[in-house]
């Protein structure tokens, strides 16, 4: 895992950046600002900007940033996305996110996750508590990759913590820690698996436009191999095929075997390498009263014409 801790300096710098952004662009939207990311981002600190370029060609697992600047009269947690959405809480934090973000990919959204917006908000939702969405809290965020089910799914994910008082975990466990036997990681790097859409994009009871997909769960070069797993909503392709089954359980203990326990703290970014890393949450018991964890999350993908392939459009909006 690789760290960066801002000076005070290069937090006042950023602080003066957001300052000007507003001024330049107006009330935040996302949508609107992220198109022009790429070169505002060419104006935080050098350190930064070096730091990431370090991530990108190492193809860094984990990488952290420590010290952003947060907001004096931050909002209190809101409870849900749509309330967060509504009212706008968090915007200082959104633009910071998506500069850092814009340096190592180009953020990009989903039609059926919140709304198509392009910058999500992570907090406990009244009613969600038990599901497999960013607004569950007392169920545990099983460990997954990112939007598995998808050829599109992103390269990066991206979180930064606005608040965690109750020092809640993000679970994380690196490709290069888990040990696999040889027959296994052939078995799993062979295409006999189905990748279905998670909750967040077929809800309790919709169904996701998208079909099915069906491809291998370990794949890339063999001495640093990819993942693609959603332990939710991965299953063998065919429902006779007894070893592909068995596969996914016993690779579900190797993989608990080498998970690794991320606190955040306010003013932390983590960036996971979707490709490299599965990652999940601990569970909690969420009170509603304006304090509980709040994460903001975007999804990066190193070349935006995937998603234009996908959206058939130069839309960023996939769906």
């Amino acid at each position: 895992m690789k760290r960066l801790v801002l000076e005070p300096s290069e937090r006042r710098q950023i602080d003066r950046l957001v300052d000007d952004l507003v001024v330049e662009f107006g009330p935040w939207e996302a949508a609107q600002f992220v198109p022009h990311a790429k070169r505002v981002a060419e104006s935080l600190p050098i350190r930064v900007r070096q730091f990431f370029r370090r991530v990108l060609s190492a193809e860094t697992d984990v990488a952290v940033v420590s010290g952003l600047p947060l907001s004096e009269d931050l909002a209190p947690t809101p409870t849900g996305w749509e309330m967060a959405a509504k009212t706008g809480a968090g915007a200082r934090e959104e633009v910071v996110l998506t500069l850092l973000s814009a340096l190592l990919g180009e953020p990009f959204a989903w039609g059926d996750q919140q709304n198509g917006r392009m910058v999500h908000d992570v907090c406990p939702a009244p009613g969600k508590e038990l599901s497999e969405t960013s607004g569950s809290s007392t169920a545990p965020l099983s460990l997954h990759t990112e939007d598995a089910f998808h050829q599109c799914r992103c390269d990066y994910v991206a979180l930064s913590c606005l608040r965690n008082d109750d020092r809640i975990a993000t679970t994380v466990v690196r490709a290069d820690r888990i040990a696999l036997p040889p027959r296994l990681a052939a078995i799993l790097s062979e295409r006999r698996f189905h990748h279905r859409p998670d909750q967040s994009h077929v809800g309790p009871h919709g169904h996701a436009s998208e079909a099915v997909d069906t491809d291998a769960i370990l794949f890339g070069p063999a001495e640093a191999r990819y993942l693609r797993i959603d332990f939710d909503d991965t299953c063998a392709a065919d429902q006779d095929d007894h070893d592909a089954a068995e596969a996914i359980t016993e690779l579900y203990a190797h993989v608990c075997a080498a998970r690794e326990k991320v606190v955040l703290e306010p003013g932390d970014a983590i960036f996971l390498d979707n490709y490299r890393v599965v990652h999940g949450r601990d569970p909690f018991q969420p009170r509603y009263d304006g304090t509980d964890r709040w994460l903001k999350r975007v999804n990066l993908i190193r070349d935006i014409r995937r998603v234009y392939l996908a959206t058939e459009s130069r839309s960023r909006v996939i769906g």
